[in-house]
């Protein structure tokens, strides 16, 4: 890659590193579906302004309910699914859950588009998604932990969101292609938002959040969403879309640097270690890493 293109990649891993970070520190004092109905808010206040600007308002209109329905599938459940689960489980979990995305991109792109891999992607499926057997088998608890749930069901939440980022990205290869990049991310932001209003406003807070809580809600709309979109297509542009699926890998170091250091998690070696087989199964399944010709 370019050093242009290197700096995008690590810009990027870093804020969607701190997503999880921003996620746990505003879910705690919003709430789950009020932290996630925030971001894709703000993110879309952020991004309508620069569609304007690019004159693409119109392919907006013309792709309105495609647009909507993948950010749906692509935001909203996702993000509330990360916000639920990281009241519970470290967002270094959940960065290393998150990195299983390619994984299930690839089975819905088999199973729906007919793409269907061969050879070393085969294998790693197979040890991409034992990685996460074992990462979830010290989780496995549905007795209720901390916040009054289950350490089962945030791993489970946080597969859910990694499933619907794999049908949303064979969603939008199928539909949307040829769109422009920025119509379908706040498009998607849109719709996002539209689907978690109600839900929000339903289980509102019922005090004020603390200033701390706000600035992480504003750093995910505006960092680790809008802006993140935008050097995220612009990485596929410019690095190819193997290149930018790779950002999934570097996320979870970013996170589990960034839980550590500023919320004192830990990350034990058995946690280390499966992290690393899903990464390995996740570069085999993807076709980054190929076993013989």
């Amino acid at each position: 890659m370019t050093p242009a293109a290197l700096l995008d990649f690590f810009l990027l891993s870093a804020l969607w590193g701190a997503s999880f970070l921003f996620m746990r520190v505003a879910a705690v004092e919003f709430g789950a579906l009020p932290a996630a109905a925030g971001r894709v808010m703000v993110a879309a206040l952020f991004l309508l302004p620069l569609l304007a600007l690019r004159g693409l308002v119109p392919e907006l209109r013309r792709h309105w309910k495609k647009s909507l329905l993948v950010g749906v599938l692509n935001s909203g459940v996702p993000f509330a699914c990360y916000t639920f689960a990281l009241l519970v489980i470290t967002t270094g979990l959940a960065a290393i859950l998150n990195a299983t995305v390619p994984l299930f991109g690839a089975v819905v792109a088999w199973l729906w588009l007919k793409d269907r891999p061969a050879g070393s992607r085969v294998l790693g499926l197979v040890i991409g998604f034992a990685g996460v057997a074992l990462l979830a088998w010290d989780k496995a608890s549905f007795k209720p932990g901390a916040a009054g749930i289950a350490p089962a069901w945030a791993v489970l939440a946080c597969l859910l969101a990694t499933l619907c980022y794999g049908i949303s990205a064979s969603f939008a290869k199928r539909y949307l292609s040829g769109v422009p990049p920025l119509v379908t991310a706040t498009g998607s932001q849109v719709g996002a938002s539209l689907a978690l209003l109600l839900p929000a406003l339903w289980w509102r807070p019922d005090h004020n959040p603390s200033l701390q809580a706000w600035l992480a809600l504003v750093a995910l709309g505006v960092a680790c969403t809008g802006l993140a979109y935008i050097l995220y297509f612009r990485l596929i542009e410019t690095a190819g879309p193997a290149r930018a699926l790779a950002v999934t890998f570097v996320v979870p170091v970013f996170a589990l640097g960034y839980g550590a250091v500023l919320l004192g998690e830990t990350v034990s070696p058995g946690m280390a270690a499966c992290g690393a087989v899903i990464v390995l199964g996740t570069a085999l399944s993807t076709g980054l890493i190929r076993l013989g010709k």
